[in-house]
C-alpha cells in the first residue's frame, strides 16, 4: 500500500485547489470546477473563494459569470448546503442529491399544510398545483422576488403554524416553501441579487434562463458515481468517513458508488484513504504561499478528519455548528484567522510562528482582499470565536 504523508497531502491541496501564484486562475468557472462547488450558504463566500485563487477576477467578472453568462448556477445539494457549480455538473448533483432533498421537502411541508387543513384531503396535488402556478408566473415574468410572486399567485399567502404548541411558533406564509422545493425540484433557480454580491435577497428565475431544455435527468447511481470521481480528484486522498460526510449520503449508497470507480487504497499515516487508480503519482512540495480564505470556503470544509490540515485550532475558528470562520493558511495548514472590521480594515490573528517571510505574504494577501471588498461590509452568516475577538 503507498503512503501519502501529511506533506504530501498538503500539496495536493495546493495545486489542486489553486492556491499558489502558479496555480490562479483567471475563469472563474475553471475556480468553481476546480473545486467541485463553491460553498454559497453565505454568498460573499463565493465572491472571496475566487477571488483568494485569482490576481486577476473582480467581483463583477464573478456577477458577470452567474448573472449574465449564466456559466454557474446556485443550488441546494450536499448536505443540504447552498453551493455554486458549473452548469455541466448541475444534472449530476440534481440526481445524487437535490432530488432527495425535493422528496424531503415536499413530505415535511405537506405534513404541515395537512395538519392546518388545507388541500381538501389531497395535499400534494394542491401543493403541485400552487408549485406550477408559481412556475408559470417566473417563466412569464422572468425574475421575480418571492413577494412578488405572491401578488401573482394568491395562494402562495397561505398562512400555516408549523408548531401550533409551541410558545415560540407563529404563522406564516408558504412562499418560501413553494419556492426552496421547485429550486430543489430544479424547475427555478435563485438569480441576482437585490443589493451587492455578498446581499442573500435573491430574485427567482425559472431554470429554463439558464437550462433552456431543464435539468438533463441521469440516474441517481450514474450520478452519484461521477461526484465521488470529482471530489477525489479535487480532494484525494481520503477515507470513506469524508466522502460520506461531504456528500451526505448513507454510508451504503457512498460503498455502491464506489464499486463502479478504480481506486486504490494509500495509507494515511494508519488511517486507510482512496484514491482514483490514475492519480497516484507522487506530488511534490510547491513553491511557498499564502492564503486568506473565507468563511466556509470549500478548502476547509472540504474534509471531516481535518487534523492534517488544521491542527488544534479548530475551536477558536469554527462555530458550535461545525461552520468554519476566516482561515489564514501557510503552506497547506491554518495558522490562524482574519476578519474585516467594520471601517473596512483586514485583521488577522496568528496561531503559530510562521517566521517573516509567512508574515510579509500573509500581509499582501490581506492586502488585496481588502481593495477586493472595496465599500462592501458583508455581515457574516456565521460568528466564530476569533472572528468576533477581532472585530470588537
Amino acid at each position: 500500500m503507498r503512503s501519502i504523508d501529511v506533506a504530501e497531502r498538503r500539496a495536493r491541496l495546493a495545486i489542486r485547489h489553486r492556491l499558489t501564484p502558479a496555480t490562479r486562475a483567471d475563469q472563474v468557472t475553471e475556480i468553481a470546477r476546480s473545486l467541485v462547488a463553491l460553498h454559497a450558504t453565505d454568498p460573499a463566500t463565493v465572491f472571496l473563494s475566487v477571488g483568494a485563487r485569482s490576481d486577476t477576477l473582480t467581483p463583477p467578472d464573478i456577477e458577470q459569470a452567474l448573472y449574465d453568462d449564466r456559466t454557474l448556477l446556485r443550488m441546494l445539494a450536499m448536505r443540504r448546503t447552498m453551493f455554486v457549480v458549473p452548469v455541466d455538473l448541475v444534472p449530476v448533483l440534481q440526481s445524487s442529491c437535490a432530488e432527495a432533498l425535493a422528496h424531503k421537502q415536499r413530505r415535511t411541508y405537506g405534513r404541515y399544510l395537512e395538519l392546518a387543513g388545507i388541500g381538501d384531503g389531497d395535499v400534494q396535488s394542491w401543493l403541485s398545483a400552487v408549485e406550477a402556478e408559481t412556475h408559470d408566473a417566473l417563466l412569464a415574468k422572468g425574475a421575480a422576488t418571492g413577494a412578488q410572486l405572491s401578488k401573482e399567485v394568491p395562494r402562495l399567502r397561505t398562512q400555516v403554524n408549523p408548531a401550533p404548541d409551541k410558545a415560540y411558533s407563529k404563522p406564516t406564509n408558504i412562499t418560501t416553501w413553494v419556492l426552496v422545493t421547485l429550486g430543489c425540484e430544479g424547475r427555478i433557480v435563485r438569480g441576482r441579487p437585490n443589493g451587492s454580491w455578498s446581499s442573500s435577497q435573491y430574485t427567482w428565475s425559472p431554470v429554463e434562463s439558464w437550462l433552456p431544455d431543464g435539468v438533463p435527468a441521469i440516474p441517481a447511481e450514474q450520478a452519484r458515481v461521477e461526484l465521488i470521481r470529482q471530489w477525489l480528484r479535487a480532494f484525494g486522498p481520503a477515507p470513506v468517513s469524508d466522502i460520506k460526510w461531504w456528500t451526505g449520503w448513507t454510508l451504503g449508497e457512498v460503498r455502491k458508488a464506489l464499486t463502479d470507480l478504480e481506486l486504490v487504497e494509500v495509507d494515511l499515516d494508519g488511517t486507510t484513504g482512496l484514491l482514483l487508480a490514475d492519480d497516484t503519482e507522487p506530488v511534490a512540495a510547491p513553491e511557498p504561499w499564502a492564503a486568506l480564505l473565507p468563511a466556509l470556503d470549500p478548502t476547509p470544509m472540504g474534509w471531516q478528519s481535518r487534523d492534517w490540515y488544521l491542527g488544534p485550532h479548530a475551536p477558536i475558528l469554527f462555530d458550535r455548528n461545525g461552520n468554519v470562520g476566516p482561515t489564514v493558511w501557510w503552506n497547506g495548514r491554518i495558522v490562524g484567522g482574519w476578519a474585516q472590521r467594520k471601517d473596512g480594515e483586514i485583521v488577522y490573528r496568528l496561531l503559530e510562528d510562521v517566521g517573516a517571510d509567512a508574515i510579509a505574504m500573509i500581509d499582501a494577501e490581506a492586502a488585496k482582499i481588502g481593495a477586493w471588498f472595496g465599500e462592501v461590509r458583508p455581515i457574516p452568516r456565521f460568528r466564530t470565536p476569533l472572528e468576533r475577538e477581532l472585530t470588537a
